[in-house]
């Protein structure tokens, strides 16, 4: 079994588009994972367990449910399967990078059982959007049992 995708490293995607995933990361990833996006902060990367428990979650949506059923289109239509070349690069393929917002210098973040692949600025951004007050902050996770 696989541990928890952890840390933050920070990667320049090249002029083909290419990102050189952490190695502790393929690791936990594994050969073949999988990028898609959600939104259009980051980029996701899943294992290929955790992406097919993603993707048994979103099979069971009724196909009746058509406003559901366009957000289903947009994460398949978006995702992707990835193979490392030997010096453990992906592309990225140009339509993800276009709707995140990357173009050179990525951040690529553990977040526990998926990875994220934020553009540099985003996730600054991100950061600096924190509340200043960490121990209020923290007391949000007090609701999950942290």
């Amino acid at each position: 079994m696989k541990g928890s995708l952890i840390g933050t490293y920070i990667h320049n995607v090249d002029e083909k588009g290419r990102l050189a995933v952490p190695s502790k990361m393929r690791m936990e990833l594994g050969d073949p994972f999988y990028i898609t996006c959600l939104t259009s902060d980051c980029l996701l990367m899943y294992s290929q367990d955790e992406w097919q428990k993603f993707a048994d979650k979103l099979n069971a949506i009724p196909q009746t449910n058509i406003n559901a059923q366009r957000y289903v289109r947009m994460i398949f239509s978006n995702a992707c399967k990835c193979e490392p070349d030997k010096q453990g690069r992906v592309l990225l393929p140009q339509l993800l990078r276009e709707r995140v917002g990357i173009d050179k210098e990525v951040v690529t973040i553990g977040a526990s059982y998926r990875a994220e692949i934020w553009a540099k600025e985003k996730w600054q951004g991100y950061l600096d959007d924190m509340p200043e007050d960490e121990n209020a902050a923290m007391s949000e996770l007090s609701i999950f049992g942290i």
